[in-house]
């Protein structure tokens, strides 16, 4: 699955891409870029990795321009998975500088006022988060693969921040942007070098296209999906995916105010304000946030601490492997369903845990954190049956799926089958609803219990 670093020659992968951008790869700081080497020759791989490079070759390539005096390994030992490598670490270091940034704006938001949240045409709400997360995103990316290698799909859009009466709130996401993005060389990213001017984070904005959708590979992000949850001081996530032929191929989900200490989730319903008063404002805890990630084929899910005080991002920051709670007995099961009863029905999940003997109290959870919660253990069970009309968004499950799957877990819809990602950004040919579990046994009888019950529902 994976293979192990050590400072001498040996065969590393690095995706193709990475060569053939126009532009010269400079996220990564000259000492963690690392290079003398023999790469891998995987060329039909369906990664596409490039051909042996010997080290003569190594300054002919975009990607090590700024390592030709040196070329040489300098990494100590750690796991680097096969496939996606580079992708997911870059992925992982975007949404937990993001993470942090939106802990320092929901701060702010909870102390002072709500003018910093805006309604979008549907009522929804958006903040100064939402657009300040998808305009880092987008450009780290960018940078690290070349724009013209990267193809994103993301919520949000500049038609608000574009109109004469949004001055101010521009302002203030650029401000935002250039303060998180000067912030970089402690995640291991090299920043800008010069604060984006607001041309430059509408653009970054703006390169996030729904009609990436349709592509045959490309990334997912909902900057700050849950954002009731993130407003109320809840919880809410960062979810990052790589989608490849509708399937999502890694996945990345921050989850800001979901702690690495379990003891901690007895206070989920407003865990970030019963944790305030547990500890002071000043007090260091790197247990207050999380980053749970995953790639496709791997076998395993990681969870990794968000930084606190001063230190500094190094790979892979204390993670350690989550994996799905052993429970298979319904009645022994914790499940989860989603706060707001507008697009879902909270009596049919009632009813069908009643029907199959579940005996806790439903977990009702805000955004994605609900898929870390089973990834992670904490629960069994998360069962979402959409109101009439309503239609599932790929962005809002693509990560937390992948994470739970290579965590042992199960995802489908409920009839079993693979959710599809391929079809735009809607989750189209949805059978009825969205199960995801913590193992195939209690799958199987939640599906069951879901055929038994759905006749006599009024969905």
């Amino acid at each position: 699955m994976s293979c192990t670093c050590t400072t001498t020659s040996f065969p590393i992968k690095v995706p193709h891409t990475l060569f053939h951008s126009r532009k010269s790869n400079d996220v990564f700081p000259k000492t963690q870029i690392l290079g003398t080497l023999s790469f891998s020759s995987k060329k039909n791989s369906h990664l596409g990795f490039t051909d042996k490079i010997s080290l003569a070759q190594c300054s002919k390539t975009s990607f090590l321009s700024e390592m030709d005096e040196d070329c040489k390994l300098e990494v100590s030992s750690i796991d680097i998975p096969d496939g996606y490598c580079k992708e997911l670490e870059i992925a992982v270091r975007a949404v937990h500088m993001a993470c942090l940034l939106c802990q320092r704006l929901q701060d702010n938001l909870l102390s002072k006022s709500f003018e910093q949240v805006h309604s979008k045409e549907d009522n929804s709400p958006v903040t100064i988060a939402d657009w300040s997360v998808q305009a880092i995103v987008s450009w780290v990316l960018s940078e690290a693969f070349g724009s013209e290698n990267v193809s994103i799909v993301a919520e949000e859009d500049v038609e608000v921040l574009s109109k004469a009466s949004a001055v101010g709130l521009l302002e203030a996401v650029v401000r935002t942007v250039n303060e998180c993005l000067a912030d970089a060389p402690r995640f291991g990213l090299k920043g800008p070098g010069t604060d984006l001017d607001a041309k430059a984070v509408l653009a970054a904005i703006s390169r996030c296209s729904l009609a990436g959708a349709r592509g045959s590979k490309f990334w997912v992000l909902d900057p700050v999906d849950g954002t009731l949850g993130f407003v109320r001081g809840d919880q809410y996530a960062i979810a990052l995916a790589l989608i490849e032929d509708g399937e999502p191929v890694l996945g990345v989900l921050g989850c800001p105010n979901y702690p690495m200490k379990k003891e901690w989730l007895s206070y989920q319903n407003g865990y970030r304000r019963i944790l305030s008063r547990l500890t002071s404002q000043t007090s260091v805890s790197g247990d207050r946030g999380s980053v749970l990630y995953a790639r496709k084929g791997g076998g395993k899910a990681w969870m990794q601490p968000l930084l606190y005080g001063e230190k500094n991002f190094v790979w892979p920051n204390s993670a350690k492997q989550i994996k799905v709670s052993s429970i298979d007995n319904p009645a022994l099961a914790t499940f989860c369903e989603p706060v707001e009863i507008a697009n879902s029905s909270h009596s049919f999940t009632a009813g069908l845990a009643h029907s199959v003997g579940l005996r806790n109290q439903p977990l009702r959870v805000y955004s994605m954190v609900k898929y870390a919660a089973i990834a992670r253990g904490d629960a069994e069970i998360f069962m979402k049956f959409a109101s009439a009309g309503y239609k599932e968004k790929i962005w809002d499950h693509a990560a937390g799926v992948l994470i739970i799957e290579e965590a042992g877990g199960m995802v489908t819809d409920a009839g079993g089958q693979p959710l599809d990602f391929s079809k735009g950004v809607y989750l189209e040919g949805l059978d009825r609803g969205i199960i995801a579990c913590a193992g195939a046994k209690l799958h199987e009888k939640i599906i069951q219990a879901v055929d038994a019950s759905w006749n006599s529902s009024s969905l």
